[in-house]
């Protein structure tokens, strides 16, 4: 199935909410022009796919708005979740010949398309945008190393609170500190990317309620007591 997008009327750079999050941020205002001409805004619905894996990889893209859940198929057809991508999230850095995963939207998302080639001159035309897309691999390198630990010798309860607190501090990073951590991902999906089933996952979160150390709300949970969470989980 090819990716569905649809095409959206450009959000000057200026104004992009995005901005301070994204490789974009080292741009002063007189480079933005240049930036923004290379720059295809694209808005999807939920379910549809930014990208697919075994596609050609001939863009990079910085989400603006929404979140989306990176996928891949196993040979044997399972589905492994290997990360969730938010606003600011750089995604294609590797730059590779082939996408090696699936970028689908969890809801409503809007995310800034550049050209491979274009995006490429004009990384060896700045190397101060070279650097900051530098700094976003370093990032994307450490989020690798910790779903491998997340993966490893942990217990359902640990691997459950390791996700909770590592999404709040993603969060934070972005400006959106609360005590209360936005999940635009279900249940399926946080165990697919934790290697439990739904059924643990939903059980370990019961659990936490019960135990007063978070409170289950629409759309969310909110963390009651970190401290003790992050001692559980051995963070």
């Amino acid at each position: 199935m090819q990716p569905c997008h649809r095409g959206r009327p450009a959000l000057p750079c200026a104004d992009c909410a995005a901005r301070p999050l994204g490789v974009c941020s080292v741009l002063a205002p007189p480079e933005l022009a240049e930036f923004e001409a290379l720059s295809q805004h694209l808005a999807l619905d939920k379910g549809q796919a930014l990208f697919r894996q075994a596609e050609p990889g001939d863009a990079v893209y910085t989400v603006i708005e929404g979140a989306l859940r990176l996928t891949r198929l196993l040979p044997d057809g399972r589905r492994h979740i290997t990360g969730f991508s938010l606003p600011g999230d750089f995604l294609g850095l590797a730059l590779e010949e082939r996408h090696s995963v699936s970028a689908e939207a969890l809801g409503p998302v809007v995310a800034c398309r550049f050209g491979r080639e274009d995006f490429a001159a004009l990384l060896e035309a700045k190397p101060h945008l070279l650097m900051s897309v530098h700094e976003r691999a370093g990032t994307a390198l450490r989020l690798a190393q910790d779903q491998m630990l997340l993966l490893g010798r942990r217990t359902a309860e640990e691997k459950v609170i390791a996700f909770l607190l590592g999404l709040r501090d993603r969060y934070a990073r972005s400006g959106r500190s609360s005590v209360t951590v936005e999940l635009p991902m279900g249940r399926q999906d946080m165990a697919d990317h934790l290697g439990l089933t739904i059924e643990t996952v939903s059980r370990m979160l019961t659990r936490l309620d019960r135990q007063h150390l978070v409170l289950i709300v629409p759309g969310g949970v909110r963390l009651l007591d970190v401290e003790r969470l992050a001692r559980l989980a051995a963070i």
